[in-house]
Parts: structure tokens; sequence; C-alpha cells
């Protein structure tokens, strides 16, 4: 059997790499950054798939485009979903989790948004994308803009074996070719035109968008993403039940990226925005109150739908790998309107546990 490719021998013996297998399929996923690599960096068939890097925030735009661009930048919007990369394997297309792993899920859909002529025309091209929407197995909530199952939206291209991503102008080209779903492009824009970006985001917080990430234009070129006060509340209000199961910064950094943003773009004191904030933290946390008078337990459902029902079965085997066999329980797995629609729930461990101590007196310092 060959030698992984560099660094991959290294980062087996620093265990910082893993096997990992999908059907006939074995290959390395680095569990750590390693050797300016991202976790999710995979050792595929002797060829290396990079994992995407994660992108820094700004809190000011003034301040923070001047900080971070010392030139031209590309304007996209955020999407609210998860990542996955996407690439060819023989006759079949793959669909990785930002983790590195192969997603069954995520995989199982891609033929319904990208079509096997891309990777005809470009095997060694690696689709970084977007999956959005309520029904999705791995994220609460979704995109206003997506009221049902999911959509795929391409925000970058990379190629098996390079690092970076492709040129914005071949990139677009290859969207429009293949008439590949994509995230809005707002144009090109400098530091100095911080106002005009302002604006821009004040549109996508009016109308429920989560924000928008800014690229230059290069291979390893710098990213970083602003998003707008109306995502803070939403966050929050998908995100409250699970209040003891995130650390502390996830709730207090989103309130203060409100208050600088209500600052930067001069809004006065909104008590509307005020009163979401505080009914989005209580109805969460009524919800997991409910929940668990109800049921003994704290528990998120999900729904999603899979072309094939072999791939639902291997996902929740996915899951419970990753999660635990107790944390995990299938619900329901029935064919509906062309698709196996799967149900199921996740606990919520932590928040469980504390809720049985209180419900029966226990007392707690703090």
């Amino acid at each position: 059997m060959p030698l992984p490719p560099e660094p991959f021998p290294a980062a087996l013996e620093r265990r910082k790499a893993r096997w990992e297998t999908f059907g006939d399929y074995r290959y390395l996923r680095l569990t750590d950054d390693f050797r300016g690599l991202p976790k999710g960096t995979l050792a595929w068939q002797e060829r290396l798939i990079p994992g995407y890097p994660r992108i820094g925030r700004i809190f000011r735009l003034e301040q923070g485009l001047a900080q971070q661009f010392a030139g031209p930048f590309w304007m996209e919007e955020k999407i609210d979903g998860f990542n996955i990369r996407i690439f060819r394997a023989g006759d079949e297309l793959l669909a990785l989790s930002r983790g590195g792993y192969v997603c069954p899920f995520a995989t199982d859909r891609v033929p319904d948004f990208i079509p096997q002529t891309l990777f005809t025309a470009h095997p060694d091209l690696v689709i970084c994308a977007e999956l959005a929407g309520p029904d999705n197995p791995y994220t609460q909530g979704g995109p206003s803009f997506v009221s049902e199952d999911v959509q795929l939206f391409v925000f970058d291209m990379m190629r098996l074996g390079q690092a970076g991503f492709l040129p914005q102008a071949e990139k677009q080209a290859l969207c429009a070719a293949f008439n590949l779903p994509v995230p809005r492009v707002f144009g090109r824009f400098s530091p100095t035109d911080w106002r005009q970006v302002l604006t821009l985001v004040e549109e996508l917080d009016a109308t429920g968008r989560e924000g928008a990430v800014f690229k230059e234009d290069a291979p390893l070129g710098h990213r970083t993403k602003y998003v707008t006060a109306w995502s803070g509340v939403y966050d929050i209000a998908v995100r409250a039940d699970d209040t003891v199961e995130l650390p502390g910064d996830f709730f207090t950094g989103r309130i203060l990226r409100m208050a600088l943003y209500l600052d930067e773009v001069g809004r006065e004191r909104d008590a509307g925005l005020e009163r979401e904030l505080g009914r989005a933290f209580l109805a969460g946390l009524g919800r997991s109150v409910e929940r668990f008078k109800r049921d003994g337990r704290v528990a998120h459902d999900f729904r999603c739908r899979f072309r094939r029902r072999k791939n639902a079965l291997a996902f929740m085997e996915h899951l419970r790998a990753i999660l635990g066999h107790t944390h995990i329980a299938q619900r329901r797995l029935e064919e509906e309107g062309g698709y196996w629609v799967l149900e199921f729930e996740k606990e919520v461990p932590k928040l469980t546990g504390l809720l049985h101590q209180l419900f029966r007196g226990v007392s707690i310092l703090d």
C-alpha cells in the first residue's frame, strides 16, 4: 500500500490524523490543524483534499475592513447552513463535512443540485458549498428564504491536491456555464467603500438575512465575515434550548455584535429588538422545560429527505458513531413524495441532567 502524501505520515504519528471508512473507501482525515493545513483536510487515494479554512469575524466595518484588507475584496451573502466540499470519486460524487467526514446525507442529496457533467469536464474540481434549509440534520433553523427541504449554494471552488481557491472570474464562469446555485454577489469593493458596504448590510438585516463574507481575490487570499443584528437574535432563538451545552460566549458574543452593529449604523434604541432578544432566550428555555416535563429529557427534533433509503440508515449510523448511541433516536423512516423522509431526535444531555437535578430540588451554588 503506498504511503499517504505529506504531511499525513507525521500527522498519524502525532495523533493529528486518523483513518476513516465510507462504504468501500478508506481515507485519512486531519483531526486538528497541522503544518499549515486546516482540520478536515483529507488524504484521498494519494491526493490531498484541502480542508475549508476557518474565517474570522469583524465587529466594526469601518475599522475592520481597513485592518483586514490592503486592497480590493469581493462581497457575497453569507448563507446560514452547513459547509460541505463535493468531489468526484470514481463514478460518484461524495460530499465532505467541514470536519472531513464523508456525509451520507449531503452525498445523497448532491445530485439534486450539481450536474455530473461538471465533473466530467473538470474531474479534479472540489466544490465548496453551503447546504441550508429547515430540513437538514445538523443545524436548527435555516435561511428565511428557504421555506422547506434544503437548497445548495456554491461559494468557492478548489482543485484536488492544490491549496487555495479558484479566482472569482473562473468560479463565476463555471457556475454560469453549469447553472450552479450561488449566493448573491454584491460586487468588488475597497476598504474605503465601507459606508456603501454598510448600506448593503442594512438591507440584508431588514430582510432577515445572516450577513456577508468578504474575500480577497487570490488563491490564498484573506477572508473575513460580518453579520447582521437580525442574525444575532435568530441564532439565540434557535439555540437558547442549548444554553448549558454551549460556551457562554456563544450568546454574549452575539449580543456584543448586535450592540456594536447598532452603534455603527446609528440606530436609536430599539425597544422592539430588545423584546425580541428577551423572547428569544425565554422561549427557547421554555421549550426545553416543557419538553423535559413531558418526556423526561430535552431533545431536538430533525427531519430530512433522502433519495435512497440505505443512505438514511448510513446517516443514522454516522451520527451514532459521532454522538453516541444513547443520544440519537430514530422516530420515522418512510417513503413520501419520491424521497425517504427520516425523522429523528438528538438529546441535549447536559440540560437534561441539570433539569433532572433542579426538578428534584437540588440546591446549586452560583
